[in-house]
């Protein structure tokens, strides 16, 4: 895996993959900012990475997805490096057949086993989640 960084100017940078996908990143300050910042960008990548998961459990458990949504939050040291030292996911899983049990036991696979993101992690971990039946 290889990423691709170029100066667009001041507390701005364009991110390139392999495939030629690129993001903007931005760390200006709230009132400038029109991109996410890398630690922004660091809560999205887990969210996303157990979000795959999580669909794709439901899934395989034949059970009906209709959309997911998440919450993510983080606390960061005051000192540098400003590194996460908490981090919780909040899932909102639309099924109207998934079970409490089903649900609790695909977040905790997505987020403690299969999201590499969360494995690449040292910051403390928790994670929760809301059936929504529609």
């Amino acid at each position: 895996m290889k990423i691709d960084l170029k100066y667009k100017g001041d507390e701005e940078f364009n991110s390139t993959n392999e495939n030629g996908n690129h993001i903007e990143v931005d760390m200006r300050s709230a009132d400038e900012k029109q991109h996410q910042s890398p630690t922004e960008m660091l809560l999205s990548a887990l969210g996303a990475c157990a979000a795959v998961e999580i669909v794709s459990m439901v899934k395989k458990r034949r059970k009906t997805f209709v959309d997911l949504k998440a919450e993510i939050s983080g606390e960061r040291r005051d000192e540098h490096p400003r590194g996460f030292t908490k981090i919780h996911l909040k899932y909102f899983i639309y099924s109207p057949d998934l079970t409490e049990e089903e649900a609790e036991r695909i977040v905790d696979l997505a987020t403690t086993k299969y999201c590499s993101v969360a494995g690449s992690l040292s910051a403390e971990q928790t994670h929760s989640f809301e059936i929504i039946r529609n």
